[in-house]
């Protein structure tokens, strides 16, 4: 049987205090709708309706970028879940498969579980809905699922209506159902807004299922992956789960973390095996490490490739753009953007190197910086291979370096330098005789 899903994603989030919608919220460098997207991409849904709030271009402009087809519905009034989820009846034209509601801010659901709910609507006894249920730690806040028999939802009933006997019981309500999509809209239609708060709850259709003679099964999930996301301190939790996962996946592909905990992945990081990295590490999105790297502590990279059998940092900064060949060594206090390293070059400290091409086996000496911007463009720096940059060289782009070449310390380079040549810029070097004495005894009588 087909199956689509229908995520609603219209909350404004008040909780977040932010003017970011709060489904574009990051956990490891991604929104954490996408998460959600990538889970509905392994189930090969026919159709995903995303249930959106007015003035939500943001999310708009983002789906469209992303690459994941994606109908999008506006709840122009918040009404509450039953009413955002009719918003998106009009997508569902005698359809008569599976409908799947997911919620934006609950990104860390599994496929399997989504697949375990599919299952039961498919091949047990033609439930009208199957209820995602969980048993959590704290069970306040909850609405509670009321079984008339094993795995059979007599009701859902929220805290505050509740008995002190329905309080008891913990299994509680997540919110994700899977329904028969030929009646879900009747069902839908039926709900009413005579509630305190005059707005139409999705959790109703269970007992207007039941009326009409229909069973309701529950599925259960876990509560790590059916939290919430409401608030920045609940954002720091999700990030704290997803940063664990990634973390267990790096060290069981072959890594060694220092300390784990305070080493900090990106969603899409990708580490080889047999590297190590230290404490206090940092991996903003698009970073790409090969095998026997070792990355030193207190490192921050994003964009960057680094090959087989470097050793960066530590304190080293790697920026975008950057592409680091096998056998390069990046030492302490080192900045490198939208650079290129040949094999086995050498940039152990205190420099900058951007919009630069550094040839194989060459040395950059302490304090060496490229001067790449002139306050209107960037301009490129090439220097050739096994050449030698002295201490405290700038090198002012555009200009090429030759192969085999030397720059003297302390140089400001301006024109291209020919292989095989030494280049200096220094200021005559001026020694008086004498003069420390003399100063010292000037000093003595003032």
């Amino acid at each position: 049987m087909k199956t689509s899903a229908i995520i609603l994603a219209a909350g404004l989030g008040t909780r977040m205090n932010s003017d970011l919608p709060k489904v574009m919220h990051k956990i490891a460098g991604r929104p954490m709708l996408l998460y959600l997207l990538d889970t509905l991409s392994e189930l090969e849904l026919e159709k995903v309706v995303l249930v959106l709030g007015p003035n939500m271009e943001q999310v708009i402009d983002f789906i469209a970028d992303s690459g994941f087809k994606v109908d999008i519905v506006i709840q122009d009034e918040r009404l509450g879940t039953g009413h955002a989820v009719k918003q998106a009846k009009k997508n569902f034209s005698e359809y008569k498969g599976n409908i799947v509601v997911l919620y934006g801010d609950s990104p860390l659901i599994g496929t399997n579980t989504i697949k375990k709910m599919i299952n039961t609507r498919n091949e047990t006894i033609n439930p009208a809905v199957v209820v995602l249920g969980f048993s959590p730690n704290d069970v306040s806040g909850y609405g509670r699922l009321i079984l008339d028999k094993p795995n059979s939802v007599e009701k859902i009933i929220e805290e505050k209506d509740a008995t002190e006997d329905e309080l008891a019981n913990r299994l509680c309500n997540s919110g994700i159902i899977v329904a028969d999509g030929r009646i879900f809209f009747d069902l839908i239609e039926d709900l009413s807004c005579e509630n305190i708060k005059k707005e139409f709850y999705l959790t109703d259709i269970i007992g207007i299922a039941r009326t009409c003679g229909r069973e309701c099964l529950v599925v259960e999930g876990t509560e790590t992956e059916l939290m919430g996301i409401n608030s920045r301190a609940e954002l720091a939790v999700a990030e704290t789960i997803i940063q664990n996962h990634l973390r267990q996946v790096a060290m069981e592909k072959g890594a060694t973390l220092i300390d784990p905990s305070s080493v900090y992945f990106c969603y899409d990081t990708l580490v080889g095996k047999d590297v190590v990295i230290g404490p206090n590490v940092f991996f903003g999105p698009k970073v790409r490490v090969s095998d026997g790297v070792e990355i030193k502590a207190f490192c921050h990279l994003e964009g960057t490739t680094i090959n087989k059998n470097c050793t960066v940092g530590p304190f080293a900064r790697l920026r975008p753009g950057s592409n680091i060949g096998e056998d390069v060594h990046i030492g302490n206090f080192v900045e490198i953007k939208n650079a290129s390293l040949g094999r086995g070059v050498k940039v152990n400290h205190l420099s900058y190197l951007g919009d630069a091409k550094i040839g194989e086996r060459t040395n950059i000496g302490a304090g060496t910086i490229t001067c790449n911007y002139d306050g209107y463009n960037k301009s490129e720096t090439v220097i050739g291979s096994q050449s030698f940059i002295g201490s405290n060289t700038a090198l002012v782009a555009p200009v090429v370096v030759g192969d085999n070449a030397i720059i003297g310390a302390g140089s400001v380079i301006t024109k291209d330098v020919q292989d095989n040549a030494l280049s200096l810029t220094r200021a005559e070097q001026k020694d008086i005789p004498n003069y420390g004495s003399k100063l010292k005894r000037m000093r003595k009588r003032n």
